[in-house]
Parts: C-alpha cells; sequence; structure tokens
C-alpha cells in the first residue's frame, strides 16, 4: 500500500526557512519521479517542483532560486528545502507521486509565512 508522510511545516516569518520531509512506502520508491505541490486557501494545487529517479530537478518559476527538492533512494525521502520565504508560499505542502498511473497524496504539511 502506497503511503507518504509529510512533516516539516510550520510558521515562519518572511525571509526565513523551511525544510519539508516525505517518507515514502509501499513501492520502490527508486523507480518514480517525486513531486512536491502546494495549495493555497481558494487556489487551485499547483506544481513546486518535481525530482527524476536520477535526481533531474524542475521547478514552478515562482519558486526558481529559492526551493530546492532533493532524494535519498536509499531512505525512500524526498526533501523541499525553501530558502527566502515570501507570504504567497503561505499553502498546504504535499508530496506526490503516480505509482502504475494511479496518484497518490500525503496527508499535506501547512506552511505559514508571516510577521
Amino acid at each position: 500500500q502506497v503511503q507518504l508522510v509529510e512533516s516539516g511545516g510550520g510558521l515562519v516569518q518572511p525571509g526565513g526557512s523551511l525544510r519539508l520531509s516525505c517518507t515514502a512506502s509501499g513501492f520502490t520508491f527508486r523507480n518514480y519521479v517525486m513531486m512536491w505541490y502546494r495549495q493555497a486557501p481558494g487556489k487551485e494545487r499547483e506544481l513546486v517542483a518535481s525530482i527524476t529517479t536520477g535526481g533531474s530537478t524542475n521547478y514552478a518559476e515562482s519558486v526558481k532560486g529559492r526551493f530546492t527538492i532533493s532524494r535519498d533512494n536509499g531512505k525512500n525521502m524526498v526533501w523541499l528545502q525553501m530558502n527566502s520565504l515570501k507570504p504567497e508560499d503561505t499553502a498546504v505542502y504535499y508530496c506526490n507521486c503516480r505509482v502504475r498511473g494511479a496518484p497518490y497524496w500525503g496527508q499535506g504539511t501547512q506552511v505559514t509565512v508571516s510577521s
């Protein structure tokens, strides 16, 4: 059974940093692209960053240069390092993968950027 569990969210001041973690189980982690999405109140869920099995990364324009996605295939984990946070980064952040064509989501972790 595929499971994704996020952690690391919280309240941070503008300009601050947070590191989100996602622990995966129930599938062969190293074989799948992993992604981070976010959903702000009243907005659609959007793709923030993705990382391939080989470690190639892609980012939304709004987070390029500030966020870094990484993975450890031995630990079945993916991280999102978020620096220079802005109030507009406030959202629930979700870990995601697509296994055998089906999307799987974690429960989400709240990130609030506010002074």
